[in-house]
């Protein structure tokens, strides 16, 4: 029984001006149990729209989801049990303070005696010396801490992060990815939406990609980055390129990446950068990782349907005709 299923849910919201808008696209995975899995796309590629279904708060057009066998729809109580969804948005109560909310939160779900559990959590999330503080007088910081902390106060087998790190400092990512790593080691399922990619490469055992509401990838994260052969060439410039990079760079500010399958090619980009009569500085090769696996899938995916139901692969490996998405990617292209 997998932790989560989506089984062809649609989410079609109406819209007076412009036509219905279709949100979510025919979409279907398994998520197994006990497994760190990323959901990734750009920002309006529906995976907020996902999460809220998963959570109860949008009914599908169409479609069932599960969360240990529970429909999030018929079963909505039990379903609900299992999951702790940690949401983008700061939402909290200003008449408690910490321990009192966590307290309260824990008897939504029914679960007394609870001050263990909770002192465990203000310890591993730092929040130990603000335990007594109004949830008025909280930073950002801390405030984002404390969803975490909600979501996981009656402990459920399910985890979900909705980008839990958006804007926060780098003593929280650790802190909080140190205890979560610590939860999904000890059996709990977790479920995460990102756009630091770079924790989604280090974290996820497995990735789907979503765009205009479908899935155009699903596969492991070391599956999708060993079909992402290629090198990466990056430099910086204070100049403008030579035509024959256009379409193949992807430049930010000064710095600029190229995909370089081998040395001849690495040697073709700096001879014609040379006869342009350009200067660059620290060049380096690297690996190509998952931001230059993502870059390069959503170029290559527009709004046409994904082949061959490639997002029912999470049951089993990807069809043949899926699997061609993701292999023999020249990442970096944009």
């Amino acid at each position: 029984m997998p932790a989560i299923s989506f089984q062809s849910v649609s989410k079609i919201y109406p819209s007076a001006r412009n036509g219905p808008l279709k949100a979510l696209d025919d979409v279907s995975f398994d998520i197994r149990q006990g497994e760190f899995f990323g959901l990734l796309g750009p920002n309006g590629a529906g995976k907020t729209t996902l999460i809220s279904i998963l959570a109860g708060l949008v009914r599908p057009s169409s479609g069932r989801v599960t969360v240990r066998g529970y429909d999030v729809q018929a079963d909505y109580a039990n379903a609900r049990r299992q999951l702790g969804v940690v949401p983008q948005e700061l939402v909290f109560d200003p008449f408690f303070n910490v321990r009192e909310s966590l307290r309260i939160q824990s008897g939504y779900f029914g679960v007394k005696n609870n001050d263990a559990w909770i002192g465990e959590l203000l310890e591993s999330l730092g929040l130990a010396d603000k335990a007594d503080a109004n949830m008025r007088q909280l930073s950002g910081g801390m405030k984002r801490r404390m969803l975490v902390a909600q979501a996981l106060v009656h402990k459920p087998p399910v985890i979900v992060l909705d980008e839990p790190t958006a804007g926060v400092d780098v003593e929280l990512r650790q802190t909080l990815w140190q205890f979560i790593a610590r939860l999904n080691k000890a059996g709990h399922t977790v479920l995460l939406t990102t756009h630091y990619l770079e924790e989604a490469e280090a974290l996820c055992g497995r990735v789907a990609m979503l765009k205009s509401g479908r899935v155009v990838a699903l596969e492991r994260t070391s599956e999708l980055l060993k079909a992402a052969s290629s090198n990466v060439l990056r430099f910086k410039i204070d100049s403008q390129l030579p035509r024959e990079f256009e379409g193949k760079a992807r430049v930010t500010g000064r710095i600029v990446q190229l995909p370089a399958h081998d040395a001849h090619e690495i040697e073709r980009y700096l001879g014609a950068i040379r006869e342009a009569g350009l200067r660059v500085e620290d060049v380096e090769v690297r690996k190509a990782d998952l931001e230059d696996v993502f870059l390069d899938v959503m170029s290559r995916h527009g709004d046409k349907p994904p082949p061959a139901r490639a997002a029912e692969a999470g049951r089993g490996p990807l069809p043949s005709s899926a699997a061609d998405q993701v292999t023999g990617l020249e990442v970096g292209s944009s």
